[in-house]
């Protein structure tokens, strides 16, 4: 298998939330988060070091830069004044990892049960899955960049599954 660019790595800490709401509460959250949210299943929109990843038909998985948990909580508060929402902070809950290269698609298929073809899985495209035995958010953020989210107590597992499969074994 060709080298990726990139070796498998732990991405630096994040502000991570849940935010489980309908419709309207998302339309006002993506107002106050500055990126509008995801309303295509499975997609994830990203600006300006913002990302919002679709969960589920109401669940959202926010990330941001850390450090910045209390801000984001009282401007997401403040835009969602009284709609009925949970917004959950889960920045250090989660850990993130990176697979990018032009052998990631490769790479990440000797443990992930999904067809990650560019035709079925295309940029922007996130789901939960697992990887090996772990279970992980998968977003392609770039042609040849995945972004995992993973539990924190995972990460090393993740980290070195990828790692030794990278390296054949």
């Amino acid at each position: 298998m060709p080298e990726p660019v990139e070796a498998p790595r732990l991405l630096p800490p994040a502000t991570r939330f849940i935010l489980q709401c309908g419709k309207d509460a998302r339309d006002a959250a993506g107002r106050g988060f500055g990126l509008a949210l995801p309303e295509a299943a499975c997609r994830a929109e990203s600006a300006g070091g913002r990302a919002a990843l679709w969960l589920g038909p109401d669940e959202r998985l926010l990330l941001a830069p850390a450090g910045l948990e209390d801000v984001l909580a009282g401007e997401l508060e403040a835009a969602l004044g009284g709609l009925p929402h949970s917004l959950v902070d889960v920045s250090h809950r989660q850990a993130a990892l990176a697979v990018a290269g032009p052998a990631a698609r490769e790479l990440l298929s000797h443990g992930c049960p999904l067809d990650l073809d560019d035709a079925v899985f295309p940029v922007g495209m996130c789901t939960r899955t697992v990887l090996g035995r772990a279970e992980v958010v998968l977003w392609r953020s770039r042609p040849e960049e995945y972004h995992l989210e993973t539990g924190r107590s995972f990460a090393s597992y993740v980290l070195g599954w990828l790692r030794e499969a990278e390296q054949g074994g």
